[in-house]
């Protein structure tokens, strides 16, 4: 009998997609399951971005294959939004790679960089990508710890105490998804640090920079990190484009040349009208991001604080990004009696937070990717069961 490859022993279907079929289910049945756990902009983005990509798809000379590398205009954009908004200068020839968003990008800096059986520094709790991915391309996972009274930064004590010897990749994600957890510029300082000293590559994923956040930053500000660390960004969460799949990856020459040998043998290049029309999102005004990414996901933050609050959990009331993240209360064995109790008699989908590892089976996460009116709606629903 035809079997299939022994990778798919080691990993699961994704837990979205599972739970997916079955509020479809619900619904179908006429339940009409409010949904806030995934993290996906229900907001358009800018209308210059639309109206852009509309022009160069009426262009009959515009869709043909185009390079791998991404073209000039993107890559000159990319350069220019990390210069606008981070102050990091970055050769947009050699420096920056655009992708086809921030999951592809986990996938290639792992083919790039570690063999079969080599080690990766995953945190705990984490995206599951990081996990799953690495399981599926044979790597070793070693988890490092996140925890509530350090304020989700790394345990350094932990950290330091490893051996690191067969470690290529560190993968790390602030502003933190799922805890909110901001970035703080002395943990990006150590992490260089530790890099450097043990001769592995630091990996920050950064899409949440500008959700719910008046200081932006990003890993590449400490001053040597474009030596030894690579950074992800995505315009999926700070562009309200997560079906267009456009991010980036920034570190040195070096590095972007190893990334783009994997991805050239991978894709064949991004439609050229998504391309030009990402490029002019990246030209967005500062009342645009202010209103998108920061007056509007305020407002629903504040109905999500009710709904923690009305369901007995703590949270971090200074937590950014477009996620709320909070503790259960003791009385629940885990957080997933908290979220099916939510889920079949309130009608609401929220996330258990044992999803992104064993630091996360105390916590849940509500999404602000609602409109108002729904996030109201299932603030009412909850109040009547609780």
């Amino acid at each position: 009998m035809i079997q299939p490859a022994e990778r798919l022993n080691t990993v699961q279907e994704y837990y979205f997609s599972r739970k997916l079929k079955e509020v479809a289910k619900m619904n179908a049945e006429g339940k009409d399951v409010i949904s806030l756990a995934i993290g996906s902009p229900d907001m358009p983005p800018s209308p210059e971005t639309v109206e852009r990509l509309c022009q160069v798809a009426h262009d009959p000379d515009a869709h043909g294959y185009q390079p791998t590398m991404g073209i000039a205009e993107l890559r000159e954009a990319m350069a220019g939004y990390y210069r606008r908004w981070f102050g990091v200068s970055l050769d947009a020839q050699s420096e920056i790679q655009p992708l086809i968003g921030s999951k592809e990008g986990i996938l290639h800096i792992t083919l790039a960089f570690c063999n079969p059986g080599d080690e990766v520094l995953v945190p705990n709790p984490g995206y599951p990508t990081y996990t799953s991915l690495s399981k599926i391309l044979g790597q070793k996972i070693v988890n490092y710890n996140l925890l509530e009274e350090n304020a989700w930064q790394p345990d350094w004590q932990q950290l330091e105490d490893m051996d690191t010897s067969r470690v290529k990749l560190m993968w790390t994600n602030y502003p933190n998804m799922p805890t909110g957890g901001d970035a703080q510029r002395e943990t990006y300082e150590r992490l260089v640090r530790f890099a450097k000293e043990r001769n592995i590559v630091v990996v920050n994923d950064n899409p949440y920079s500008f959700i719910i956040n008046d200081n932006p930053q990003s890993l590449l500000q400490v001053e040597g990190a474009k030596d030894c660390c690579i950074e992800l960004n995505s315009m999926s969460k700070s562009h309200n484009m997560p079906g267009w799949r456009v991010g980036l990856c920034a570190s040195n020459s070096t590095f972007i040349s190893w990334i783009l040998k994997i991805k050239s043998n991978i894709d064949s290049g991004t439609f050229r009208g998504l391309q030009l029309a990402a490029a002019e999102a990246y030209r967005n005004s500062d009342e645009w991001h202010h209103q998108a990414n920061y007056v509007t996901y305020r407002k629903r933050r504040a109905i999500a604080e009710e709904i923690m609050t009305t369901l007995g959990c703590s949270f971090d009331p200074k937590q950014v990004g477009m996620f709320l993240w909070g503790r259960i209360p003791e009385k629940y064995e885990n957080c997933e009696c908290l979220t099916e109790k939510v889920l079949h008699e309130a009608r609401v989908f929220i996330t258990p937070g044992f999803i992104f590892g064993s630091n996360g089976e105390r916590y849940i996460r509500i999404s602000l990717c609602a409109k108002d009116e729904k996030m109201l709606a299932a603030l009412e629903r909850i109040r009547k069961v609780f």
